[in-house]
């Protein structure tokens, strides 16, 4: 009986494992898992029980100090820093790297690759943070708010390929292809924005330290070099200096990312070469008991994994190693510590409010994630299409692109991350965060709703 017992709860942690995997899998998993978080903080911030702890644990402050009895040495790195600043500042650096390597890929030998393939999401992309922009800026032009109009730029590629996978039997694969292009695209025109925009002051000394550093790791790949050691040191390196220098410290993350070497240590003739000759000393071992793997063979398998995963390039490696701890891990820490708002009363809800001495943030986030981001893609399509310049992706309609332009105006990770940074005013900071929640559950819902009213179903 107690064998049995045994192997029913082995079975049913064996299933559990399976099921879990497979919804690791799913390309909706992501966006589940944030929208999880996105509650947990709410209620960890407004709960009697835990909103002080939710946020003395996110002021908590994290450094390593060396100081001697006399104060002669005094050090303490990084400073500054808390628990908040660690993930917005240095987890999220982790993202921005992922986010860099994707980049990489899409523009080397991805939907980024060739004029034909890139202009028209390039141009989409361009569309969707203009107008965003400026829907913002009408709404508070002249206030304290006008330095937010980043906020409502950026497209959250987890949720939107997310609800897009959900109904990609209404739409042709075309149109996934183009908003996963778009969203690589609108994150590395996000990118830009935070360096340029949102960054402070510039100390030139720890910049060009860094940039020294990076012209340094270039020349290795140059010379061919291939062991990631020679590249994850040196962006330690750089993300301290950044951390320091002004620019934001996240871009180093996307800087390193770029210098990623995507060619394989080993080239295939070479590859095929070395494996068959493995493979005849592996064969040609003569093994004395019944254990498998023996010594020798043990070492014969560790050459094939070693042969295997050089093969691969450096960059496709860590982009694959890095995607689940991104997708369960970094991107839902970053929600639990940027989403929880603290809701004094109601009015915390009306967006639509607009004051004159802070502006309307609210209605410049959520109209321009809600009306904006869509019509931007919309337009700048219509336009590229109708001028020859690019084609329009295959099997679509006008108004499949409007639908799937709307899931554009979800713009939870980044923009959260650009409200952060756009706001010194705790008051702005969290009103933007309740139009970016708001404004990107609209344009969910309005995108979901019109892929099911235009699109057209598709048997598999």
């Amino acid at each position: 009986m107690r064998l049995i017992s045994k192997y029913g709860w082995i079975r049913t942690l064996h299933v559990a494992t399976l099921r879990a995997k497979a919804f690791m899998r799913a390309p909706w998993a992501g966006g589940v898992v944030l929208l999880a978080c996105v509650v947990a903080a709410m209620l960890l911030a407004n709960l009697p029980a835990t909103k002080i702890y939710y946020r003395h644990l996110l002021e908590t402050e994290l450094s390593v100090m060396v100081h001697s009895p006399t104060g002669v040495i005094d050090w303490i790195f990084p400073r500054g820093m808390n628990v908040e600043k660690l993930i917005n500042d240095g987890l999220m650096v982790v993202f921005f790297f992922a986010v860099g390597l994707e980049i990489k890929r899409e523009v080397v030998r991805g939907q980024l690759s060739s004029f034909r393939q890139a202009i028209l999401p390039v141009v989409a992309a361009a569309g969707g943070m203009i107008a965003p922009a400026v829907v913002f800026t009408l709404f508070n032009h002249g206030t304290p708010a006008a330095s937010g109009w980043g906020i409502p730029t950026a497209t959250d590629i987890a949720f939107a390929v997310g609800i897009l996978s959900m109904l990609e039997r209404r739409i042709p694969v075309s149109l996934k292809i183009f908003l996963m292009a778009l969203a690589v695209a609108d994150d590395l025109g996000a990118i830009l924005v935070i360096a340029f925009f949102y960054g402070g002051e510039v100390r030139l000394g720890c910049l060009v330290l860094a940039l020294a550093i990076m012209l340094g790791v270039y020349a290795m790949k140059r010379l061919g070099e291939k062991r990631m050691a020679f590249y994850l040191v040196p962006a330690v390196a750089v993300w301290s200096l950044f951390y320091y220098s002004g620019v934001h410290s996240t871009i180093s993350g996307v800087a390193m990312a770029l210098l990623i070497p995507m060619e394989p240590r080993y080239g295939r003739e070479y590859f095929v070469r070395k494996m068959r000759r493995l493979k005849g000393c592996f064969d040609g071992i003569e093994t004395a008991g019944t254990d498998f793997p023996d010594e020798a063979q043990r070492a014969c398998l560790r050459r094939v994994g070693g042969l295997s995963t050089e093969a691969v390039g450096m960059s496709d490696r860590l982009e694959h190693a890095l995607a689940p701890y991104v997708t369960f891990l970094v991107m839902p820490i970053f929600a639990l510590a940027n989403a929880g708002v603290v809701i004094e009363s109601a009015a915390y809800f009306d967006i639509f409010h607009r004051a004159p001495g802070t502006g309307a943030v609210g209605m410049g986030v959520f109209f321009g994630l809600l009306a904006g981001k869509p019509l931007g893609i919309f337009l700048a399509s219509w336009c590229a299409v109708r001028t020859g310049l690019a084609a329009m992706p295959e099997g679509a309609t006008w108004r499949m692109l409007l639908a799937v332009a709307c899931l554009g105006g979800i713009g939870f990770t980044m923009s959260l991350f650009v409200d952060s940074l756009a706001f010194s005013d705790p008051g702005l900071v969290d009103r933007g965060k309740i139009a970016i929640l708001m404004g990107s559950a609209a344009a969910a819902a309005v995108g979901s709703l019109l892929i099911v009213l235009f699109g057209k179903k598709r048997i598999r």
